[in-house]
């Protein structure tokens, strides 16, 4: 998400006698894990006209180019309910992945969770680890959909939410019947908040440092003593000592076990204490039961300043997760900016220090080199989603222009240093002046096409295996950084716009060894390795005239080198839990959840997988009564019983589907003398690599006709708190449209209102307010978009 907080340049610029402290080097065979070329999988506002409401979708059709470029992971946005279908950054009900109609609606932008749980299958089918994003520092959006009942007039004071801080959610007991403060404050699902669960709270009675600032929205504090009860709320349960910290916790494993993904990339980590973050990351990797990621589990940090704090970061969590090297991010972008003038041979000296740990006998690759991500790429873009600026003030750091030459030299580094790199879309994928951001098919090269550099320094890391060699800077110049991944490949770098570089090195190659550039920008060129284990490096200039219009880089490798890396693709396991305090029982839900009835074999419904015909399912019931005789099954489209299993204690079946499609399980009690009860479904199943058909318009006929799927925008204030004569927005919205931007003051008074016209993409607005308004909290709203937002003016 954005992030107000400068970004800092505070790491020293290392020379070359610093460049020792680079050397972990460690033997060419010895095993590494934890290191993937990981793909940021969408942009700040995702949205394609194609797949509305359903970014899971889109990237499972996406999945099968991503397996043959030898993408390792696809970095997810979040899949939790946001108080509207904005990019997913403002969390509002953990336990509802777009499966309970609440806020006026169902899908989240990434989809309904049965697309979700599709989409992370289909990922796995092709090889694809996932790697989910969580959000961990804040909460907003507390109220029904207009708001009511969110408001607890005991709150703290913290001059920036208003006292929002009532929580609750709709579950299968308590659907959203309506949509007033007294339906809002007796929902009964899980995980609930009050007020005192953020800052500030009589445990932790402050909103200072970067821990307790209230910027984003309620703000979470995992104090121990950051617990009690909502003042006007009808359901208020006890809340004890570490509530947040255990509960955050108790919903991490959950969300393990129910979508399937494989790592995590962690938001704003600087904003919340590591003790909790690394309570949550051991419980994630060696607590999560089945789930378990396993000590080597990726899983990386956004915590934005230069590479002391990073590394110091890393030792908190004990090393139990990375972080984006903002540091070396900082020197890269030095580079791409300064047009043939940065000294290129200082870049590996920006690296944080903290990149490769030893796990038992395992090297894991912890650090995350990155060019763009969604934080620091914030085009502005015409109605076809071309660009036509930028929207600086908007970026968590400068922008790198994916047109800039010297993009290609900046992801060789990317590749060639410690680390598992990370891809931003933008970079990968040309979507900004093809005029078909919002439209383009994701299976398509010409509607979406891949830069080619890019696409062949993936090639290059996957198949000649760069990071199975120790890490070894062989050449520092001005203009040419070499650096060889021991008996693997060396590589080149030149930022240089016109003039080629070529530089003898030493290397780990014997002598006699052969090597040719496999950037193609030296043709068929050859070089040998001399008896003194030297080797002649040609790299190209950026202005793209080298063979194959290469621009900056060369990979130099034996000549024998063929495409062997291959992405093995794989089954998914998912676990639904079935009770009272989760799912959603309203008609314009997806109906799932619920505990068995009592006195009753009405089946309840855990959930749906979407499954390739001929892979066998394996399925399981785990009871909290072992006595009690239940019955689980398996129903295909047409809701005919394929697979069941009755008994007492854990039971299971096996089912391998003739056809391709979605199949439903579900749980009931056996006998109607049978009380209520909690279970688990869990079930281990393999879906299709490419569905057949549009994987949009699948959505439950019923759901559809009861649920509007409304256009999706976001909206950010800058700054906030600010001055009543300059109240600036930006109003993110994927499509064109005109809307209507209101003020109203605490008392519910319209104070101004204003309609904009909106093109598709970001837009910068200021209000035309024409008297000066008292200081104080303001609620702006965009109906159109069901936008909410707290505004303080000073």
């Amino acid at each position: 998400m954005m992030h107000f907080s400068p970004y800092f340049n505070y790491r020293k610029r290392f020379r070359y006698a610093a460049l020792l402290i680079l050397a972990l080097l460690f033997a060419g065979n010895q095993q590494i894990k934890a290191q993937q070329v990981v793909l940021q999988g969408f942009w700040w506002d995702y949205s394609n006209a194609n797949y509305p409401n359903g970014w899971a979708n889109y990237i499972a059709d996406l999945a099968p180019r991503l397996k043959a470029m030898g993408i390792d992971a696809v970095w997810m946005p979040p899949t939790i309910k946001n108080s509207n279908q904005g990019n997913g950054y403002s969390p509002f009900d953990n336990y509802d992945l777009g499966d309970k109609y609440q806020k006026g609606f169902l899908a989240t932008r990434v989809g309904n969770k049965d697309e979700l749980l599709r989409g992370v299958a289909i990922l796995h089918a092709n090889g694809i680890d996932v790697v989910q994003d969580i959000v961990l520092n804040h909460n907003d959006g507390a109220g029904s959909a207009n708001g009511a009942g969110g408001q607890d007039p005991a709150a703290y004071e913290d001059f920036t939410t208003s006292k929002y801080k009532n929580f609750r959610y709709v579950s299968y007991g308590t659907p959203a019947a309506d949509e007033t403060a007294a339906n809002y404050l007796a929902r009964s699902g899980r995980f609930s908040k009050n007020w005192q669960n953020f800052n500030p709270n009589p445990g932790n009675n402050t909103t200072s440092g970067d821990q307790n600032a209230v910027l984003f929205g309620p703000d979470i504090s995992y104090y121990n003593g950051s617990y009690g009860q909502s003042s006007n709320a009808t359901f208020n349960p006890v809340q004890g000592a570490d509530y947040m910290r255990n509960k955050e916790r108790e919903w991490l494993i959950w969300y393990k076990k129910q979508a399937g993904f494989d790592g995590v990339r962690l938001d704003a980590v600087k904003h919340f204490p590591a003790f909790a973050m690394e309570d949550f990351l051991y419980n994630l990797q060696s607590n999560a039961g089945w789930a378990n990621g396993g000590a080597t589990m990726y899983a990386v940090g956004e915590w934005v300043g230069g590479s002391a704090q990073l590394d110091q970061w890393c030792t908190d969590v004990q090393d139990r997760a990375g972080t984006f090297d903002f540091s070396m991010r900082d020197g890269i972008y030095s580079m791409v900016s300064g047009g043939g003038n940065f000294d290129l041979g200082t870049l590996p000296g920006y690296q944080q220090g903290r990149r490769v740990v030893l796990t038992g006998s395992t090297y894991v690759h912890r650090t995350v080199p990155f060019v763009n991500n969604h934080d620091t790429f914030r085009p502005t873009v015409d109605a076809n989603g071309n660009y036509t600026g930028w929207n600086t003030g908007s970026e968590l750091a400068p922008h790198i222009d994916p047109f800039d030459p010297r993009l290609s030299p900046a992801y060789a580094v990317l590749m060639a240093v410690d680390g598992s790199p990370q891809l931003f879309f933008e970079d990968l994928f040309n979507i900004g002046s093809t005029g078909k951001r919002y439209s383009h098919s994701p299976k398509s090269a010409t509607d979406l096409p891949v830069r080619s550099d890019i696409e062949n320094l993936i090639w290059c890391h996957q198949n000649l295996r760069f990071k199975d060699g120790a890490y070894k800077v062989r050449w520092q110049a001005a203009d040419h950084l070499v650096i060889e991944r021991s008996t693997k490949a060396i590589i080149g770098v030149n930022d240089n716009f016109s003039a080629w570089q070529n530089s003898t090195v030493t290397c780990d190659f014997a002598p006699g060894t052969v090597l040719k550039d496999y950037s193609g920008a030296n043709g068929t060129s050859t070089v040998t390795v001399s008896g003194s284990q030297t080797v002649a490096i040609n790299t190209p200039p950026c202005n793209g005239t080298a063979a194959g219009g290469r621009r900056g880089y060369s990979v130099w490798a034996p000549t024998n080198a063929v495409t062997n890396y291959t992405k093995t693709g794989r089954a998914t396991t998912q676990e639904w839990e079935l009770a009272n305090d989760l799912g959603d029982s309203d008609p314009r839900s997806l109906q799932q959840g619920g505990a068995l009835p009592g006195a009753s074999t009405a089946y309840r419904t855990a959930g749906r997988i979407y499954m390739s015909a001929n892979k066998a399912l394996s399925y399981t019931l785990i009871p909290t009564d072992a006595t009690r005789s239940l019955t689980v099954a398996v129903l295909n489209s047409a809701g005919t019983v394929v697979s069941s299993s009755t008994g007492t204690g854990n039971l299971g079946g096996t089912y391998t589907p003739t056809a391709e499609g979605w199949y439903t399980l579900k749980a009931k009690n056996a006998t109607t003398t049978n009380p209520t009860q909690r279970v688990f479904v869990k079930a281990t199943y393999t879906a299709p690599t490419v569905v057949t058909g549009a994987m949009t318009g699948r959505r439950d006929a019923a759901v559809l006709a009861n649920t509007q799927d409304m256009p999706t925008a976001e909206v950010s204030v800058y700054p906030n708190p600010t001055t009543a004569d300059r109240i600036d927005l930006v109003l993110q919205t994927s499509s064109p449209q005109t809307a209507t931007v209101r003020l109203h003051d605490l008392t519910g008074r319209l104070v101004h209102e204003e309609t904009v016209r909106l093109y598709a993409g970001s837009n910068e607005l200021r209000l035309g307010v024409k008297r000066a308004l008292p200081t104080g909290i303001y609620q702006l709203t965009v109906p159109e978009f069901k936008i909410s937002r707290k505004l303080a003016l000073r």
